[in-house]
């Protein structure tokens, strides 16, 4: 395969992989997302928490998104713009985001929009390019920011209940 077309597919590739990010937290499919990363991830979220970055398990970071994204009604995730910095084996994908996040509610806005851009390293192993590390840099944000505690309040009671009902049986 000549370089240029082994670019080409590198390309396609790592945006098939940085796609599946956005579809599946959009469409809760959690097997899809937890697909994209390694075992051990690097997430730098820092510039949306305020809490500084760390290295866990990809297992459970898919986890951690779970506990709080199917609290929406709905959420939509676009990206856009990707620029790919392909050496090897290596790969750093910049892509700009914007993240819609909706749930109706009774104390203010129901949606907040974050805008930005996500940095991912990725590495191609036996299995195919996989997320090793990503890093939002939120560069603005518009709505009711309290909608997340709000979702990750609705999780919570959710998993409540399927677990007083599966003691039940």
């Amino acid at each position: 395969m000549s370089d240029d077309l082994k670019y080409l597919r590198d390309r396609a590739d790592l945006t098939d992989l940085i796609n599946k990010y956005a579809t599946g937290i959009d469409t809760r499919d959690w097997k899809l997302y937890r697909s994209i990363f390694a075992d051990e991830v690097d997430i730098d979220f820092s510039s949306y928490s305020g809490q500084p970055g760390t290295r866990m398990k990809g297992d459970d970071w898919a986890a951690g998104v779970q506990m709080m994204l199917p609290g929406f009604d709905a959420t939509q995730h676009l990206l856009a713009n990707m620029v790919f910095d392909i050496r090897g084996d290596d790969a750093v994908v910049t892509v700009y985001m914007q993240a819609e996040h909706f749930l109706p509610n009774s104390q203010g806005d129901s949606s907040h929009t974050l805008g930005g851009y996500y940095t991912h390293k990725i590495k191609r192993g036996k299995s195919g390019w996989k997320i090793h590390a990503t890093k939002l840099t939120v560069t603005w944000s518009r709505g009711n920011r309290h909608v997340y505690e709000l979702a990750r309040q609705r999780v919570a009671e959710r998993n409540a209940k399927k677990a007083k009902g599966k003691k039940a049986r």
